[in-house]
């Protein structure tokens, strides 16, 4: 971006409101997600955990777990002890390492997750719907655009 686009008020008005829109939006999904998680007994963190375990059918250290979902040992597990007692998760000991518990899906897990996936797949699809696909792969470009940015900038403004 040239630094006439950069203060430019018009552009800048504009990636504002965007910004908002976008935060918008993601919250409106987030809670309807939510909601229809709740539904089903079940919450967006489990989701999120259930999710990265699947990724990662050999297992993940707890803090492993916790870096991937970028939250505290503490909070993933709350969520693994209960994946626990529910069957579908197992804690094995992690060879060479005493302290440390390796966790992975149970069969049932598995299955479990995969249904629960399908449906919030349909989920997104039906909320985001007014987007068509070439739009959506477009906004992906353009997102990735700007993360690509923010992830190689080492100066702040």
């Amino acid at each position: 971006m040239s630094m006439m686009e950069r203060h430019d008020p018009t552009a800048a008005k504009a990636r504002l409101r965007l910004w908002l829109r976008m935060l918008a939006v993601s919250r409106m999904v987030e809670a309807e997600l939510r909601e229809r998680l709740r539904e089903r007994d079940s919450t967006l963190p489990r989701f999120d955990v259930m999710a990265a375990l699947s990724r990662a059918p050999d297992g993940l250290k707890m803090s492993a777990l916790s870096s991937v979902l970028r939250v505290s040992n503490g909070n993933v597990t709350g969520i693994v002890d209960r994946l626990e007692a529910e069957g579908l998760a197992v804690r094995l000991p992690v060879e060479g390492d005493r302290r440390a518990m390796l966790v992975r899906l149970t069969p049932a897990g598995e299955a479990g997750f995969a249904e629960l996936a399908a449906r919030h797949e349909d989920w997104v699809n039906e909320l985001l719907g007014a987007v068509t696909a070439a739009e959506a792969e477009h906004l992906i470009e353009q997102l990735q655009a700007v993360r690509n940015r923010l992830a190689e900038r080492g100066d702040r403004p």
